[in-house]
């Protein structure tokens, strides 16, 4: 992998030496007098260091790491002949990744690049490896959707949304339908492909907005912000017939289909986290007593006049 750098000295004689040694190491290399330039060159070149003189006319070269520091992701080195007038934390505190004293040996600039170059290569090791990290911590390993500690931190924030804006969310609380029976008879791995398949098709009928949990062993929760219950609902019944239209093969020549019972409710003013998912539950247990394969709604809570 070429890394490219970008040059930025005023003094043209350093700027087209250094330029020429750091080409013969097969760096791609770019160069500019100024820092207006350099932040031009920037917009269409990706740099990997920038190594910019900190004297120049114009923008020195610690208001230019700066400047780089909050528009790019580029890893900035600072050189200066100048040892009294600037520090080494000075340059730190602008966000250079490092700093070098002219004149200098071309050998130590390289292995100072490779520094900075394998210390950022580490950075994103790292930051990539805590992304994943967080998304484990939040996702249920088998179907992929959020798990219920997440539902319960994003209802949350709902929440305080709904309480600023006055934005509307809904809630879809979905359980499977006698999925103990088929555990029962097929086995937790066909039961584990059925939730698998369940978690896939809930991600196909969400919208954007959207975001979907597994609640508990065979239950599943969709919160839908700026959302009425009226839209909600034609959402639940999309992802209800789509589930019941799946067939499964728990063995060779032997087909089942499944069904889901779901509830349905809107957050009504001044009601809080527990009611809300309460009454979303009462409408989940409604759809199981009148026949499941259905979607139940409440639209106030039922123990309030």
């Amino acid at each position: 992998m070429a890394y490219s750098i970008l040059i930025v000295d005023d003094d043209t004689a350093i700027k087209e030496s250094v330029e020429e040694y750091l080409k013969i190491l097969n760096y791609e290399v770019k160069s500019a007098l100024n820092a207006d330039e350099a932040l031009k060159t920037l917009d269409s070149f990706k740099a990997d260091v920038v190594l910019t003189d900190i004297m120049m006319q114009g923008m020195d070269g610690l208001e230019l790491t700066r400047r780089i520091k909050e528009s790019f992701d580029t890893d900035v080195m600072v050189m200066t002949g100048y040892s009294a007038d600037y520090s080494y934390e000075e340059a730190v505190q602008a966000g250079a990744s490092d700093f070098i004293f002219k004149p200098f040996r071309f050998e130590e600039l390289d292995l100072r690049i490779k520094r900075v170059l394998r210390e950022a290569e580490f950075k994103k090791e790292r930051s990539a490896l805590l992304k994943e990290l967080e998304k484990l911590a939040i996702t249920d390993a088998l179907t992929g959707l959020y798990n219920s500690r997440h539902f319960f931190s994003q209802i949350k924030t709902e929440l305080k949304r709904y309480n600023r804006y006055s934005r509307s969310l809904s809630l879809l609380i979905l359980d499977i339908d006698f999925f103990k029976d088929y555990n029962d008879t097929w086995g937790h791995l066909e039961g584990d492909k059925v939730l698998m398949e369940i978690g896939k098709t809930i991600n196909a009928c969400m919208r954007s907005m959207d975001t979907a949990y597994r609640y508990g062993g065979e239950e599943f929760a969709i919160l839908l912000p700026e959302t009425r219950l009226q839209k909600a609902c034609v959402v639940g019944a999309r992802i209800k017939d789509n589930i019941s239209s799946q067939v499964f093969e728990p063995e060779p020549g032997i087909k089942r289909s499944i069904t889901v019972s779901i509830g349905a409710t809107e957050l009504v003013e001044g009601e809080d986290i527990r009611s809300f998912i309460s009454r979303t539950d009462k409408a989940l247990y409604k759809s199981k007593e009148t026949g499941r394969n259905k979607l139940t709604y409440i639209i106030c809570n039922p123990d309030k006049p």
